[in-house]
């Protein structure tokens, strides 16, 4: 049941209870287990796209040939260049700067070095015979060039101890121990894996004991929220207090991490009353919520206690990822209805316009949903560990496969850090609000095309009329930041945009003093002419170090006087209900 007493998502009469698609919906479940979430239908029409264009098309055939020629001339030229330089030659193609499998100097020795250039250069002419197939749809171009990088991967000279330089060199000095090392980490994590404890390292950052250690209390709790109110840090205040919705797909506390990297706590450092929601992690009893039930027991519920204990009428809003999707979506409602409680919005890695979803959005067709929504009917909810080959697909370099050969082959494990504990601390989806968030947003786009509905009537962007300051991630795999530099296109508003350094978590988690951080920034007034992306981010100027100060200096341009800091805790009839962070952030 939901918070409404609806029942869960309504299917029509003639599958209601039918039996014959209720063996569908558990044989695709058990489908679902075993391919990780992903539809090999949807893999397989991909491939046959591709494919019946590949034979329809002998220019591009003979294209493909001749740059297959190429690449065998490139490397027998390189290996000939080898045989002169006694095993040393200048390289006919280096790895993207994201690959770092073959940055250790031997490497660079050969056979090595020639192994390593056919396998890059392998890897350049599968990217030219995958892509540029006129008839083929831009998504199935995309699957097919991303499977093909995935099944490479798997062959990657680097994976095999024999092949691999540094595992060969490893073995020699330590006689076999690091083979042995892995074998226990192996043993290890599969033992974990069948238990479903979390990585080993995790349990040194525990929300509440080492991280989300911000001091504060939870003053309202409802069956799907606790709002925290975090304790003031400074003599004097801003008189607007700032609401931060997170998304539910991960548990708030990766914006309250360790002290040191702590959003809040910079917040609250910097002289704001921070409030934040904390979603509960729900179970197969509580599928029925809705994407409404969201908007309305989360954003509007949290806004009025944020109202109750401050006294405030004029709110900053924050939503983080899906978090500042469902802010959009509330704000779009209150703007539409005329409420204005919103003195500033800002989103970080947060899309509206999912006509470029990233790559996670590539297995996002009709047989994908149709899949995940089966695999939901039978347990209620969507578990991320159901997901997690998908995930660990966008990123198969670094999370399957050099996590591998460091691990397993080297013996050497990667010091647990706080975000990669928080990483690893799942949460649940509802059936039904994940089926409308897939459809809704991801399927058809019905947010920015104005078909999304609150209360029964549409809503538009356009109506926004706060300020907002958005962030998008250089290398987002889940929100690319040319999605989220739509925003500066939809919203009828002034809007500062900033790219930063990073990817979708580490991007944002991004404090003052973090070594290797940058950013690009861009303001638009409400009547300026939007630039193109690409031609914005090649000529702005980058700025070292954290975004976050320039936020704050945003915020504080849009906030009214400084007030004295409420030390009494929760005000009014709001009593504090337990310290933070909380109990629904403990819920497994």
């Amino acid at each position: 049941m939901t918070a409404t007493g609806a029942s869960v998502l309504p299917l029509p009469d003639d599958e209601a209870g039918g039996i014959s698609r209720d063996v569908d919906r558990f044989l695709h479940a058990l489908l679902a287990a075993f391919t990780g979430g992903i539809s090999p239908i949807s893999l397989v029409q991909a491939w046959q796209d591709w494919l019946l264009h590949l034979c329809s098309s002998p220019g591009k055939q003979w294209e493909v040939r001749a740059k297959a020629i190429e690449k065998v001339a490139r490397l027998s030229d390189f290996v000939f260049r080898c045989g002169l330089g006694m095993g040393a030659a200048a390289p006919t193609i280096v790895p993207l700067p994201q690959d770092r499998r073959f940055q250790h100097q031997a490497w660079q020795v050969f056979p090595f070095n020639a192994m390593q250039q056919a396998f890059l250069l392998s890897q350049q002419w599968w990217h030219n015979a995958t892509i540029g197939f006129p008839g083929v749809t831009r998504r199935h171009e995309r699957l097919v060039e991303f499977y093909s990088r995935q099944i490479l991967d798997t062959v990657s000279p680097s994976n095999f101890p024999s092949l691999n330089p540094e595992v060969i060199d490893k073995t020699f000095k330590e006689n076999g121990a690091n083979f042995i090392s892995g074998a226990n980490n192996f043993v290890e994590d599969l033992l974990r894996l069948i238990d479903g404890k979390p990585p080993a390292g995790a349990e040194r950052f525990r929300p509440g004991i080492e991280v989300a250690i911000t001091p504060g209390e939870v003053i309202f709790r409802n069956e799907l929220i606790e709002l925290i109110r975090y304790a003031p840090m400074t003599g004097t205040v801003k008189e607007e207090p700032i609401l931060i919705a997170p998304a539910w797909i991960m548990k708030y506390y990766i914006l309250d991490l360790s002290p040191r990297n702590s959003l809040v706590r910079y917040l609250v450092q910097s002289g704001y009353t921070v409030f934040c929601i904390s979603w509960r992690n729900p179970s197969s009893d509580q599928s029925g919520l809705s994407l409404d039930d969201y908007r309305r027991l989360g954003v509007m519920a949290a806004l009025d206690e944020v109202g109750k204990a401050t006294g405030s009428s004029r709110i900053h809003g924050v939503g983080y990822c899906l978090g500042g999707t469902l802010l959009s979506i509330a704000a779009s409602a209150m703007a539409r209805d005329g409420d204005h409680r919103f003195t500033s919005l800002s989103l970080f890695a947060a899309q509206v316009d999912f006509e470029e979803p990233g790559e996670l959005g590539l297995f996002m067709d009709e047989s994908q949903i149709t899949l995940i929504e089966d695999m939901m009917w039978v347990e209620g909810t969507l578990d991320q560990r159901r997901m997690a080959g998908a995930f660990q697909m966008l990123r198969s370099q670094d999370l399957i496969w050099s996590r591998i050969v460091r691990e397993y082959l080297l013996g050497q494990r990667a010091p647990m850090t706080d975000l990669m504990a928080w990483n690893a601390d799942s949460t649940r989806m509802p059936f039904r609000m994940q089926s409308q968030y897939l459809r809704q947003l991801y399927l058809d786009n019905d947010l920015v095309e104005g078909r999304f509905r609150v209360g029964g009537r549409p809503i538009h962007l356009e109506d926004i009329r706060s300020p907002v300051f958005a962030v998008g991630t250089e290398t987002d795999h889940v929100a690319p930041w040319r999605s989220v530099f739509k925003l500066t296109y939809l919203l009828d508003t002034d809007i500062d945009f900033v790219l930063t350094s990073g990817g979708h978590n580490a991007g944002i988690v991004s404090e003052p003093g973090h070594p290797g951080r940058s950013y690009r920034r861009l303001s638009c007034r409400h009547a300026d002419i939007r630039p193109d992306a690409d031609k914005w981010a090649n000529s702005a100027t980058v700025t070292y170090g954290s975004w976050w100060p320039a936020w704050v200096e945003w915020l504080a341009r849009h906030s009214g006087r400084e007030v004295t800091a409420d030390r009494s805790g929760a005000a009014g009839d709001l009593k504090a209900i337990c310290a933070a962070p909380g109990a629904y952030v403990l819920e497994r």
